[in-house]
């Protein structure tokens, strides 16, 4: 079937060349020419403040805001920084760069963003401490992927490989890729100390200029070296890279041993999108797994993944972008690894992992989807993941009413716990966001903002909260 899918589409594409459509064999747009007077040096000041009548700040308040949003009820943020963005798509290189620090109260400090990231041809390299969100689906509207969605703080990075798609060399613009390689520094040292990450990740994309677009995403990354307590160094040079990278077994640990050296999750996306003057609708599929690689739609864990449709349109800009999506994870390959002496490589327990006692998470929050829940909720102060099996619905709104942005979330969560055997609902919440921004260019330049946000069940009990924001932005230089 897959087969035939990936036959039918390249047919048509050919039979659209042979039609004039477009006969440039690499069409990557790319020239010697620059915009002249583009590159533009700004700064940015911003300061913030956040109240709540709970325990905690309530959840879209401060999820997947790459950590920029303590958990505390009550916090405040004074942000400045400098910035050149990107200016010439079309030139054959381009950069860009970013120096962001951030002091808190409660008392602490901390760069959101520090890093440099040069375009050389189609080919990206970028260093320093930046956002890993690898997402197709709408940002500002998802829930966030599976395993990169902006829920904890930026990691220290290099990533070196192709960050959007580029079309693919003798196929006209209508097959199109994009791939690349992280590896990065864990310096939260909550469990293991001294730890890193990897991730590498392909993507393909069929259709061009053609109102419909297929397109599919491989994912892989893992937690791999540093110092464990108890088996000291689980290996850190040449040789156990390799074995993260191929996913082969190896290090001191009897758990690396008998499976893969460090801790490796996975996901698969794909997406079909129709496109026309202003408007798009996507739907997509993105699975999640930590045993063996199948195929997306095979393989044992094929209940769980995050399904959605996102429309974005420009002609009527009061409602601008839609997105709904459905996440379960409550199947993780079955009930039970082994039993009465047979494995059935069942009870995964998502972003756990029996070495990596703190799991897949950064300073405390998940690096994945924020609805499996995060370490810095546990009560009784374990690092690790305790609600990994979830559902959970969600909508998302944004538009533009005469000039005041708007973004409204609405989410509802059951949450099951760890226990795969079990079909209880150990507690629910439903929580809501909205968040207006406005420019005001009387009140010398400012922008504000607004957030408003609540929860309601019986996991974090009703509480709510408001953020307000105000920021200003200048240009210190342009050339």
């Amino acid at each position: 079937m897959r087969n035939r899918l990936v036959l039918i589409v390249l047919l048509l594409c050919a039979g659209l060349h042979a039609r004039n459509l477009s006969w440039e064999w690499w069409p990557t747009g790319l020239t010697d020419k620059a915009t002249a007077g583009a590159d533009t040096l700004r700064w940015m000041a911003g300061i913030s403040g956040v109240a709540s009548s709970g325990k905690y700040a309530p959840f879209w308040l401060q999820s997947n805001r790459n950590g920029d949003v303590s958990s505390n009820p009550f916090s405040g943020n004074l942000t400045a920084g400098v910035y050149k963005e990107a200016a010439h798509p079309e030139r054959w290189w381009d950069y860009d760069f970013a120096v962001q620090m951030t002091g808190r109260v409660p008392l602490t400090g901390y760069f959101n963003l520090a890093y440099a990231h040069v375009r050389l041809y189609i080919f990206d390299i970028t260093a320093g401490i930046k956002p890993m969100v690898y997402e197709t689906q709408d940002s500002l509207l998802g829930s966030g992927s599976l395993i990169f969605s902006g829920n904890s703080q930026p990691l220290p990075r290099i990533t070196i490989g192709m960050e959007r798609y580029v079309p693919f060399p003798g196929c006209y613009g209508y097959f199109e890729i994009k791939g690349g390689l992280t590896h990065a520094w864990m310096t939260d040292n909550i469990f293991m100390k001294g730890c890193f990450l990897h991730h590498k990740w392909i993507g393909f994309r069929f259709g061009g200029r053609l109102p419909v677009n297929i397109s599919y995403e491989f994912h892989h990354a893992a937690q791999w070296g540093g110092t464990h307590p108890v088996y000291g160094d689980t290996g850190s040079d040449w040789r156990a890279f390799l074995n993260v990278f191929m996913a082969h077994a190896g290090g001191s640990a009897r758990n690396d041993q008998l499976n893969a050296q460090g801790n490796h999750v996975g996901s698969q996306q794909l997406m079909l999108t129709g496109k026309g003057k202003g408007w798009e609708v996507s739907a997509y599929w993105q699975n999640f797994f930590e045993d063996n690689f199948s195929f997306i739609g095979d393989g044992q864990n094929i209940a769980d993944g995050l399904w959605g449709i996102s429309m974005k349109q420009t002609r009527w800009r009061f409602i601008e972008g839609v997105t709904y999506e459905f996440l379960n994870t409550t199947d993780q390959s079955g009930p039970w690894h082994d039993r009465d002496g047979l494995c059935y490589a069942g009870n995964d327990q998502y972003y756990q992992n029996g070495l990596f006692k703190n799991g897949w998470n950064y300073w405390q929050r998940t690096m994945g989807t924020p609805f499996i829940t995060s370490p810095l909720y546990n009560e009784d102060g374990t690092v690790h993941t305790l609600n990994s099996r979830v559902r959970v619905h969600h909508l998302g709104i944004r538009g533009d009413i005469y000039g005041f942005m708007y973004r409204v979330k609405a989410s509802y969560a059951r949450n099951y716990g760890n226990d795969n055997t079990s079909r209880a609902v150990l507690s629910d919440n439903t929580a809501l966001l909205l968040e207006v921004k406005k420019h005001v260019e009387q009140a010398w330049g400012l922008d504000f903002g607004l957030r408003l946000a609540a929860d309601f069940g019986s996991q974090w009990g009703n509480q709510f909260g408001a953020q307000i924001t105000v920021t200003k932005q200048g240009i210190i230089t342009k050339w």
